[in-house]
């Protein structure tokens, strides 16, 4: 990309924290429905899928759907 092209404009992407927050429920594409148990970072957040293997998983907030 170049800087000066008018197609290059890149979107800002929000954070984690501006757009979900603890008790969102979401979804992913592999690890299907959730809820969000803890916001780690900008991009990473903790979601309990129910699964048995394990509780809860880290994942970043670009692969999920709020829903």
């Amino acid at each position: 990309m170049l800087p000066s092209s008018p197609f290059a404009r890149p979107e800002r992407v929000p954070t984690a924290s501006e757009s979900l927050a603890v008790g969102d429920r979401v979804t992913h594409d592999r690890l299907g429905l959730g809820r969000v148990t803890r916001v780690m970072n900008d991009d990473t957040v903790i979601v309990d899928f129910g699964l048995a293997d394990r509780a809860d998983r880290a994942v970043s907030h670009l692969k999920l759907t709020k829903l």
